[in-house]
């Protein structure tokens, strides 16, 4: 019994993480999508940062809802080797994206945190995605090029390149994820 026991965690631990949900992703590139327009109507740039962040509280949310469902329709357990992998692999790079926001906007910085963002969330993105479909990291490596191009583009660029990026890139990603790997 012990034997099979270890051979079941080693399975499981050499796994992927399959619960990421394409449609859940759809749903937050539509945030995405929706937040670019407002943020581009706001009258600063500081400004548009405030549409972004609420876009970046509420995404997560529904992807969480999203993979929670998928994983349950599919009878997988939500804590396995491979998702404590993604998680642990994911979130170092998202909480230094939100620790250097407030450290660049204190610093009256703003227009590098478009960048930055799309940068480190690119990061956690090939990070996490090591440990689950391979779709995952290549959209991280999309995100990362976005991140670079806005890093060096001028800021009115900024809103565009986060709606192509965060917008685009979900939903392209989300669809393929969906329809290769169940929704």
């Amino acid at each position: 019994m012990d034997n099979l026991a270890f051979i079941r965690d080693t399975m499981e631990a050499a796994g992927s993480f399959t619960a990421v949900s394409g449609w859940g992703m759809v749903a937050v590139g539509i945030i995405a999508a929706l937040a670019a327009p407002l943020a581009a109507a706001q009258p600063a740039f500081s400004r548009s940062l405030y549409v972004w962040v609420a876009a970046a509280v509420l995404a997560p949310v529904v992807s969480l809802w999203a993979i929670v469902r998928k994983a349950r329709n599919a009878r997988m357990p939500l804590l396995s080797g491979p998702a404590r992998k993604f998680v642990l692999s994911f979130s170092p790079p998202m909480v230094v994206g939100a620790l250097l926001t407030i450290v660049l906007y204190r610093a009256g910085l703003v227009q590098a945190i478009p960048g930055v963002w799309m940068l480190l969330y690119g990061t956690a993105v090939v990070a996490g995605g090591a440990f689950s479909v391979k779709a995952v990291p290549v959209m991280g490596v999309c995100f990362m090029l976005a991140g670079a191009i806005a890093v060096f583009a001028p800021v009115s660029w900024h809103n565009w390149l986060m709606a192509v990026a965060f917008g685009g890139l979900h939903v392209g990603f989300g669809i393929l994820i969906a329809r290769r790997h169940g929704g």
